[in-house]
């Protein structure tokens, strides 16, 4: 995976570099929160091991600038200190941290989060697959909205986008069904309209 490391010590920053890249993923550094949050340009991020005590930008704020203005999910580990309290690890669920380190930071703790990371990036993927299915009848060409109930397309649209539609007549549809309710109406192949455009 491609990780985001955000650590301020130099020390701690390589251990924390050495121990990402010894478990095979690619890591971008950052000394500090506003220039991580640079980094987060680069969608190919998706993960973010993070401490909290950081210049310029704290790991908590930073977190909360990432679920404000990524669309995409991003899972984001903090770095805390030993004996955080529970009032700080609420704080920091709410701001929308999914996981916790220790410092210092151990390999086999750092792969186990990671593992985790990996199933919730995985599982967000797959929820945006299926959300980019637009359940259609083949009948009646009705779609099933958010709430489950069956609408027609123009309503959905409308409803979700302010998409409104001008209804015409495609070249096939004129063939196969236009022009023989035309035919049957007894009006000749001479006296029928003509379609002005290839979409019309």
């Amino acid at each position: 995976m491609n990780i985001l490391a955000v650590e301020d010590d130099p020390v701690a920053q390589l251990v924390l570099s050495s121990s990402l890249s010894s478990l095979g993923h690619r890591v971008v550094l950052a000394a500090d929160g506003e220039s991580a949050w640079e980094h987060m340009r680069d969608k190919s991020l998706r993960v973010v091991v993070s401490d909290w005590q950081l210049p310029r930008l704290d790991g908590l704020e930073l977190c909360r600038r990432i679920r404000n203005e990524r669309e995409d999910y991003v899972s984001f580990i903090l770095i805390t200190q030993q004996g955080a309290t529970d009032a700080n690890l609420e704080e920091a669920f709410a701001a929308g941290v999914d996981d916790f380190l220790t410092k210092p930071v151990v390999v086999r703790d750092l792969r186990l989060r990671l593992r985790v990371a990996e199933r919730i990036l995985g599982f967000t993927s797959d929820l945006k697959t299926l959300e980019s299915f637009l359940p259609i009848c083949t009948y009646c060409k009705k779609v099933r909205n958010d709430e489950a109930y069956w609408t027609s397309v123009e309503t959905y649209f409308r409803e979700r986008a302010g998409t409104r539609f001008s209804h015409g007549c495609c070249p096939d549809c004129y063939e196969k069904v236009v022009k023989p309710q035309l035919r049957a109406f007894g009006v000749a192949e001479a006296d029928m309209p003509k379609l002005d455009g290839p979409d019309e």
